[in-house]
């Protein structure tokens, strides 16, 4: 009598259990990782999308997958930070990138062939360094007389986006233990995936979302944007079938493989979609893009973005479940970003920080006013630069002005629009030391929430800052032996990057980011954890 009574609650406990994600020893089960980025996804998009649609691919992920409600990125929420968070564990405290155009105190101008004079400059990797052709259209390809120049051993040589980056990636992790790695993304800059070997990834396809001189930039409409967002999603199915992107070869399924949508994004950002009616048979011209004012409700412009993507999923499940390695693949959905504002009546575009600053009528009288406008009139080298979106990064020529620039700023915080002021002993505690780090800005600015410092009338929404809707990120971690758990434990993107190694039974800490930075694997995930 005395056991059954100690028995029963015993029993009930286990039953209650959740069951353990990972039932094979040394998780043998898990032979492939597809992750996705979903720019632009928010956690409350994701849990919109999945109770609306209880029969769309997300809900299917979501059915037998881990759901971290309270997933952000570490830190600015940038596609460059965002994306080297999920693929190397870290943040510009490891990887050392800010933005995709950003600034690096130790290099030099791209026409600057012989490292020649004061070093410092602007580091620019996004599509103005593809190369174009006669009539302005990208030829897929990085230019490498459009890149940066840096010393290597006394020669003055381009300094490529994935030799910017201070640590390594799970492609190259999965590289050298002999797995086959594949990536697709927005522009050719995302050459920076293959980390600091330049080798980490097998199949890279980067087919130009925006051509910078002249040609067409498929932004201008969810439509096109879906359209780009399909050539990458082509490339997935062919690689789920054992091809090369384009189909054109049998190389086997990678173990890690993976691609970015663009399509919630753009919806998010577009004031109106197709303004300038450029892309062709486009039946949303004209209509409103983001959010419905004061709701979470999307647009119809959102809504297709939305819905074109997670279509885009179904078809990667229908491959794998062909191909017969669903069971054998750990499906991740996240973001590199979210978007803000979320609510469309937040919006305040005033102009671009560095005009406003000058704007002011003591700017070239204050010391850090004039140190401000000096990184602001900077047309490359070593007098500084001024980074904006929903931030402001400010790196200064004269380092010494730091404090009397960031005693202007909050001085003046009204009206340049400014919630907090990141410098000095504040910044420091976040990131390396703008002394000693080449990289790191020497003022971050983070504006009220809303406000993009810009003067464009074509987006509502952006990306970059730190506001909660730019950093919070949906995020599910699926497999169909696992049984569905919603976790809302604070987690970092980051994470997603360790646990990817560690399914496919390999080391976490063989990324440096996560030795650096001690990232650990998404709680719940593996046994033990």
């Amino acid at each position: 009598m005395h056991l059954k009574k100690l028995l029963l609650p015993l029993l009930v406990a286990l039953f209650a259990m959740p069951l353990a994600t990972f039932a094979k020893d040394n998780n043998d089960h898990v032979k492939h990782v597809l992750l996705i980025s979903v720019d632009g996804l928010h956690a409350v998009d994701l849990a919109q999308y999945i109770e609306s649609h209880p029969k769309s691919a997300l809900a299917e992920l979501s059915a037998h997958g881990l759901t971290y409600t309270n997933a952000h990125t570490p830190a600015n929420s940038d596609s460059f930070p965002g994306l080297l968070a999920l693929v190397t564990g870290g943040s510009p405290i490891s990887h050392g990138l800010f933005y995709d155009v950003s600034y690096d105190r130790t290099i030099y101008d791209p026409s600057n062939t012989t490292c020649q004079g004061p070093a410092g400059t602007q580091m620019i990797f996004d599509e103005s360094i593809d190369l174009y052709d006669k009539n302005g259209v990208s030829e897929n390809v990085i230019n490498p007389n459009s890149l940066p120049r840096h010393k290597v051993n006394g020669q003055c040589l381009p300094l490529f986006p994935h030799q910017a980056i201070r640590t390594n990636t799970i492609f190259e992790v999965v590289k050298a233990s002999g797995g086959r790695t594949a990536w697709a993304d927005k522009h050719p800059a995302y050459d920076l995936v293959n980390g600091p070997s330049g080798k980490g990834v097998d199949d890279l396809y980067t087919p130009e979302l925006t051509n910078a001189f002249g040609g067409f930039d498929n932004t201008v409409s969810v439509v096109c944007t879906v359209r780009n967002d399909d050539l990458k999603v082509q490339a997935i199915l062919n690689e789920i079938h054992g091809k090369t992107h384009d189909g054109t070869q049998r190389v086997g399924i990678p173990a890690v493989f993976g691609m970015n949508f663009q399509a919630v994004s753009v919806g998010q950002k577009l004031a109106h979609d197709n303004t300038d009616g450029s892309c062709q048979n486009d039946p949303l011209s004209g209509e409103v893009g983001g959010y419905l004012k004061g709701t979470l409700t999307p647009t119809v412009v959102l809504q297709y973005g939305l819905d074109k993507t997670d279509e885009a999923l179904g078809k990667m499940i229908e491959a794998l479940q062909e191909e017969g390695i669903y069971e054998d693949t750990l499906f991740i959905v996240s973001a590199k970003h979210g978007q803000s504002p979320i609510n469309p009546d937040k919006t305040n575009k005033p102009g671009h920080f560095g005009d406003l600053v000058a704007a002011l009528p003591d700017s070239n009288t204050d010391p850090g006013g004039a140190a401000i406008n000096a990184a602001n009139n900077c047309p490359g080298g070593s007098c500084g630069f001024i980074q904006d979106d929903d931030i402001a990064l400010i790196w200064l020529g004269d380092q010494s002005k730091s404090a009397a620039a960031a005693q202007y700023l909050n001085k003046n915080a009204p009206k340049l629009f400014i919630e907090e002021v990141m410098a000095g002993d504040d910044l420091n505690l976040k990131f390396n030391s703008p002394k000693t780090d080449s990289r790191t800005p020497d003022i971050i600015v983070q504006p009220i929430q809303g406000t993009i410092y810009t003067g464009s009338t074509a987006k509502n929404a952006e990306h970059g800052g730190f506001s909660f809707s730019d950093r919070n990120v949906g995020l599910i971690v699926s497999n169909p032996d696992f049984s569905p758990q919603v976790i809302k434990t604070p987690v970092l993107s980051s994470q997603v990057a360790p646990s990817i190694l560690k399914a496919l039974g390999l080391d976490p800490q063989a990324l440096r980011s996560v030795q650096k930075e001690h990232t650990t694997v998404l709680p719940l995930l593996f046994d033990g954890n």
